[in-house]
């Protein structure tokens, strides 16, 4: 019986293992950004579609199954409600990656098109630090992709 006080003693003195990944790392999104390109050729000043269509934000279904994203939202840091693009009927299958282009184009499986068009006003991603958000129908945020550099062209995001 005179052990049990130390046994205890001893294992309360012991410190806690630590855990094998860190209490603040949180598991990638299912969907999530993977690049933003925002740096687009050709001039901003024209804002022409070959141009609004070099930037573009790139999202990837991390799983196998597909995901409907009809009603998830990408949008920038400046809130501006022009700043919105909602996606409609659309299904992002397994292991793929969807572009999403700020111009003019015919949707596909693998790309969606923002509709803009004309001038600077048009473009969406800011040329040296923005924020991209995507949130699903509810408007819970999924992922976010940040940049800060007017030296590249683009961002890996995952």
């Amino acid at each position: 019986m005179r052990f049990l006080p130390l046994a205890l003693a001893a294992a309360l003195s012991v410190p806690l293992l630590a855990p094998a990944v860190p209490v603040h790392a949180a598991a990638a999104p299912a969907i999530q950004i993977t690049r933003i390109w925002y740096n687009s050729p050709g001039s901003p000043d024209f804002g022409a579609n070959s141009s609004l269509n070099g930037e573009y934000v790139q999202i990837k279904n991390t799983t196998r199954k597909a995901v409907s994203l009809k009603g998830w939202t990408v949008r920038d840091k400046t809130r501006r409600d022009d700043h919105i693009y909602t996606f409609g009927a659309f299904t992002l299958s397994g292991g793929k990656t969807v572009t999403l282009r700020t111009g003019k184009g015919r949707n596909s499986a693998t790309t969606r098109y923002w509709g803009r068009s004309g001038g600077t006003l048009a473009y969406i991603w800011n040329q040296s630090k923005d924020t991209a958000y995507l949130r699903d129908p509810s408007g819970t945020l999924i992922d976010s992709c940040s940049y800060n550099s007017a030296k590249v062209e683009y961002v890996d995001c995952a």
